[in-house]
């Protein structure tokens, strides 16, 4: 979880009714993205950019692989022009509305890549309303870069705004649990921004409510209990056990370790 600041690779997918339309370079850059192949996506959607049915297409393609190569690689700025000038050549109307989430979402990556993380999270919010067109797993990633680019714009925020900005956050995984109460992003990010709001109590109460849930999605079952661990050890229990006097804080940190150590062994 906390996946934006790795941004697996959403799909890039034509219906399945239409791919026989597209033209031929188009599906094969398609393809050679969703291989990892982003030098021959770019170069396979240049050929697709010459013809005016699939220009647009296309387009979001070329960005969205110089959006990865710029990710996977040095991080040559020259990807992130190239990708904001492919992705603001590609006109939205024109596009299958899979491939208009797709542009979205790569508009928001350009963003979050350059820190610019409230304009992001606003592009990936955009991009959720129409989410309804996206396969689960990539709607779940959506889910996680949304809240991630929240908490990193909260980051900079003073107190009042930021538990205000974290407060999204957590109303909004609300939703998605009494919809889904196992997926995964959301148990993980209801504790993280509770935490972020200083509302540790229910932080630690949604932690233990993630890893008893986590099996209820057995595909995100050892990534979810993993994170969640992480968060606990790493940031929930100092911060917890910090709040005591100083005198107890040693002791406070053994017990809540072993209040964890605890629900891990009751919830194998």
């Amino acid at each position: 979880m906390g996946g934006a600041c790795v941004l697996i690779v959403m799909v890039l997918a034509a219906p399945s009714t239409l791919v026989a339309a597209e033209h031929p370079s188009l599906a094969q850059a398609r393809a050679l993205y969703n291989a990892g192949d982003y030098d021959g996506a770019i170069a396979a959607a240049g050929v697709a950019r010459t013809e005016p049915a699939s220009a647009d297409a296309a387009a979001l393609v070329t960005g969205r692989a110089h959006l990865e190569r710029f990710r996977a690689g040095p991080g040559d700025p020259a990807d992130l022009t190239a990708a904001r000038q492919a992705l603001s050549a590609a006109r939205i109307a024109a596009l299958l509305p899979r491939d208009q989430v797709d542009l979205l979402v790569g508009l928001g990556q350009a963003l979050f890549l350059t820190n610019a993380f409230g304009a992001a999270a606003e592009l990936f919010d955009s991009a959720l309303a129409r989410a309804d067109v996206l396969p689960y797993r990539d709607r779940m990633l959506l889910l996680d870069w949304w809240a991630t680019a929240i908490d990193r714009e909260a980051q900079s925020l003073p107190l009042e705004r930021r538990t205000a900005a974290l407060g999204r956050v957590v109303s909004r995984m609300e939703a998605e649990l009494a919809a889904d109460p196992g997926q995964a992003a959301a148990n993980y990010w209801l504790a993280v921004a509770a935490r972020g709001t200083g509302d540790v109590e229910r932080a630690w109460h949604a932690a233990v409510a993630a890893w008893v849930r986590a099996p209820l999605r057995p595909d995100a079952t050892t990534t979810l209990r993993h994170d969640v661990d992480r968060f606990m050890i790493a940031v929930l229990i100092p911060e917890r056990a910090r709040m005591r006097p100083a005198r107890e804080q040693a002791a406070a940190l053994a017990d809540l370790r072993s209040q964890w150590d605890a629900v891990k062994d009751q919830w194998k």
